[in-house]
């Protein structure tokens, strides 16, 4: 069976290096607790929302003005059979110029529609990567959620 990556591509009328520093910046567009450093090579962070989502990212490639990688190293999701379907994938973001433009290819590297939670999972990513992200390197303002306090 051929596997179909989850992928969410935009473009934004900023720099290469604005929309690196911007994706690195995950507090700024991506809701929930974070703890750990997300800027540095080979720093690692977890994302907590609710019990909802838990997991834990290393950053494994960082090009400035062209890519981010994270591996997802632990992850728990309650709301599919397989808590751990996240854990060995990878997200990546990939940057260039087009023109006047930059272009930013997110990909969720394993997240493919035979995974139990691709749908859920692609509308969420979908949100945060076209929505929260976009704007974040755009107007230098993301839309992650209220703390839950």
């Amino acid at each position: 069976m051929t596997q179909h990556d989850l992928t969410a591509v935009f473009t934004v009328d900023k720099s290469p290096d604005e929309a690196f520093a911007a994706i690195n910046d995950v507090r700024a567009w991506w809701s929930g607790d974070i703890d750990g450093e997300t800027d540095k090579l080979g720093a690692e962070w977890t994302y907590r929302y609710k019990d909802i989502h838990y997991s834990k990212q290393r950053i494994i490639e960082m090009t400035p003005g062209k890519k981010v990688a994270w591996l997802v190293l632990d992850s728990h999701l309650s709301f599919v059979k397989d808590k751990t379907e996240w854990n060995g994938t990878r997200v990546t973001f990939e940057i260039a110029a087009r023109g006047d433009e930059t272009e930013v290819r997110f990909t969720h590297v394993g997240l493919a529609p035979e995974v139990e939670c691709y749908e859920a999972c692609s509308n969420a990513w979908g949100a945060y990567i076209k929505g929260s992200l976009r704007n974040l390197i755009a107007t230098g303002k993301g839309q992650p959620n209220e703390k839950q306090g």
